[in-house]
């Protein structure tokens, strides 16, 4: 039995000194592994707690995108993704201030927009028949920031509808206004005028006026100006000028174009009152349509489209204003939003009036109309996503619901029948 236990102890003792040994290698093996991870952490980047001054411009993080993984990878049997780096106009806001002192459904340009540049990284899913089923924006970066049109807008009780001809004078609303030698924005500039200044109108060829002022002969946008002398009493004036109350046109001659495929790149032909009439409604628990009905008159008047269409498209997209993207962005159609992330990646207005307005120039220029034409002021539709100036044209590029068409056409022919 002695020797037994004489052997169970030298046993014993040897296992633990077999411990002793491995236990400094263990903790020399978790002194090294530690190291090394701070050594790497203090050498790697977190992007979450970089500050960032919001007044900078917002720039892409296309570098932290591995471009050669994504591009022709494929996410299905009949089914594949890739990357597209495109440079893209960057609209600019238009900005509405009411004068008190212009004619109701008047209005007048007294800052032209500018254009900016944006460089955008686009995913796009095709399918077997390489139809482009999905498109995504995945960052943007300026390269030319944007400069915002304000447009004056009338508020006087009584309206105006007259038209300038050859051989009026109108007057400068804009702080200043560039003459340009042909009637193009790319044309050469001759000389610029000043707020007030009085234009003789020589020529009208669709948006300028041929002009002739303190020696100087050129072209001028006709946005930019107006036929109300400054120095007159402006309702005197207008009433000089020949001025009467815009008439409304009937129920049955507005609602006799109304059709499913009706041409959605002509202007209902509603006043504002109607607007105003019909966007007054109790599904509007926030009034927000009722408030805003005279913008959507405004983009008939400048950029030729049916406000019906759009106030029905807003009404769709935002359930009536009451939308999380409605009330915390005052975007009424969501735009920017994408699938995948339809809140972050909705665009922040600071008014209704300029969702409205910068949606119906978007619609107008890439899917109402085909690459060339002549709309607003000096620009050329893109056509980038015109099939034809139709709700069913417009559904197949702007919204992946295959039903949007349908459920917008819904919305059109309820506010309709409301006139």
């Amino acid at each position: 039995m002695k020797t037994k236990e004489k052997n169970a102890v030298k046993k014993e003792v040897k296992i633990k000194s077999k411990k002793l040994v491995f236990l400094p290698f263990i903790i020399i093996v978790l002194i090294y592994t530690t190291q090394v991870y701070f050594v790497q952490l203090k050498n790697s980047k977190t992007y979450g707690k970089e500050e960032i001054n919001k007044e900078d411009v917002i720039i892409s993080n296309a570098q932290n995108i591995d471009l050669d993984s994504i591009i022709n990878k494929n996410i299905g049997e009949n089914k594949r993704e890739e990357i597209e780096k495109k440079e893209v106009d960057l609209e600019y806001l238009t900005k509405y201030k009411t004068n008190p002192k212009l004619p109701k459904g008047m209005s007048q340009v007294v800052q032209e927009g500018r254009i900016g540049k944006q460089e955008l990284i686009i995913k796009k899913i095709y399918d077997e028949n390489e139809e482009v089923i999905s498109e995504e924006q995945i960052s943007a970066k300026i390269t030319k920031a944007s400069m915002n049109k304000i447009v004056e807008i009338g508020g006087a009780n009584y309206t105006s509808n007259y038209t300038v001809k050859v051989g009026d004078t109108v007057y400068v609303t804009a702080q200043r206004i560039s003459v340009m030698l042909q009637p193009d924005e790319s044309a050469q500039k001759i000389a610029s005028l000043q707020k007030e200044d009085a234009l003789k109108v020589i020529d009208i060829q669709g948006d300028w006026y041929s002009i002739s002022s303190k020696g100087v002969k050129g072209w001028v946008k006709s946005e930019s100006t107006t036929y109300i002398n400054p120095n007159q009493e402006l309702q005197q004036k207008a009433n000089a000028s020949g001025n009467t109350n815009k008439q409304e046109k009937p129920k049955e001659q507005l609602i006799a174009k109304l059709n499913f495929d009706m041409k959605l790149n002509e202007p209902s032909g509603l006043t504002i009152d109607q607007f105003k009439k019909i966007l007054s409604d109790n599904k509007d628990t926030n009034n927000v349509l009722q408030d805003n009905a005279q913008y959507f008159y405004y983009i008939e008047e400048q950029y030729n489209i049916n406000g019906v269409f759009v106030a029905a498209m807003a009404i769709h997209e935002s359930a009536w204003g009451t939308s999380k993207i409605a009330n915390n962005k005052k975007n009424l159609f969501g735009y920017g939003a994408y699938d995948s992330n339809p809140y972050n990646g909705a665009y922040n207005f600071t008014s209704y009036s300029e969702s409205i307005d910068l949606i119906a120039r978007v619609l107008v220029k890439y899917y109402l109309n085909p690459a060339g034409t002549k709309i607003y002021g000096d620009e050329t539709a893109t056509g980038s996503y015109y099939n034809s100036p139709t709700l069913t044209g417009v559904n197949t590029r702007y919204a992946s619901d295959k039903g949007w068409a349908n459920k917008v056409y819904q919305h059109m022919q309820y506010l309709y029948n409301k006139l």
